[in-house]
């Protein structure tokens, strides 16, 4: 597509705000007067990128966005959510030191992460929240086979509780490549596998579209064919994981609008580094996801 076709179409996206230049738009000079979102995805936000924002305030400004949900949050966090009438689409409980490099692929953590787990389900669930994430763990010198089968032996224990509470345990896809080195689920078919596994529709993955993107590319046809086992969406601009505008390689859009004829009725999340003012990058970036 050509650049200026591109951000004809981008700035079309923006609906009322389209009379400001693209350039302008992504970063300042946002529409004073908020105009109301599409409602055919519902936006989430991942509050870590944002660390310099007190939550209270972050929730107020994003709750004005028409963002529905902040997330990757824990416990401690979700009042203040609630406060603001918003929810945590993916909730976040993590101690004892596991989390992306340290996690379901290695049998001896089996018994500690059902034990977290079996307090974390019923706690998310009184508190609201359907999902709670989970991770593959790294490699260290595992192959992936052995892994998948660990990973599957650990998730089926945790699954009558997930079940019970209508809780979805997402576990993200993340690239090896550049952010998470030898972290073992960084491509979608290996994901898939371990769905099929697991063997419950309370299992799903987190399809990062930025590490997606370093890792196999080829992200529209991905998430046509493999949507059945994804529950969650996560943004980043690449290069960088910076904003998602016309600046780097993914034209979110379409990307959008592919989940959205998929008939996805979750949450996509922005999650990228804000290299410009953060809220009205947030915003903007919201702006061009509301297909």
């Amino acid at each position: 597509m050509k650049t200026e076709n591109r951000r004809s179409m981008l700035k079309k996206m923006a609906g009322s705000a389209a009379a400001v230049p693209l350039a302008s738009f992504s970063f300042k000079n946002l529409p004073s007067t908020f105009v109301p979102l599409k409602g055919n995805i519902k936006h989430s936000v991942c509050k870590w990128c944002y660390r310099d924002v007190p939550l209270d305030e972050f929730c107020a400004a994003v709750k004005k966005m028409g963002i529905q949900s902040v997330e990757l949050l824990g416990p401690e966090e979700w009042p203040t959510l609630n406060k603001h009438g918003l929810e945590c689409a993916l909730g976040a409980y993590w101690t004892d030191g596991f989390g992306i490099a340290k996690c379901y692929n290695r049998k001896e953590y089996h018994q500690k992460l059902y034990d977290l787990y079996a307090e974390s389900i019923p706690m998310a669930a009184k508190a609201g929240l359907t999902q709670l994430i989970t991770f593959s763990g790294n490699r260290d010198g595992m192959d992936d086979e052995t892994g998948m089968k660990n990973c599957a032996e650990g998730l089926k224990k945790i699954m009558p509780i997930a079940e019970k509470h209508g809780i979805t345990i997402v576990m993200e896809l993340l690239n090896s490549k550049v952010n998470h080195p030898d972290y073992m689920c960084d491509h979608t078919e290996w994901g898939v596998e371990l769905c099929k596994m697991v063997g419950s529709d309370n299992f799903k993955l987190l399809y990062d579209i930025y590490h997606m993107q370093i890792m196999e590319g080829d992200v529209i046809a991905t998430i046509q064919k493999y949507h059945p086992y994804i529950s969650h969406y996560h943004t980043g601009g690449v290069p960088g994981r910076a904003e998602i505008d016309e600046t780097q390689e993914l034209y979110y859009p379409a990307i959008v609008q592919a989940i959205v004829d998929t008939g996805f009725n979750g949450f996509l999340a922005q999650e990228f580094i804000p290299k410009e003012d953060p809220l009205a990058s947030l915003e903007a970036s919201i702006r061009i996801c509301d297909v």
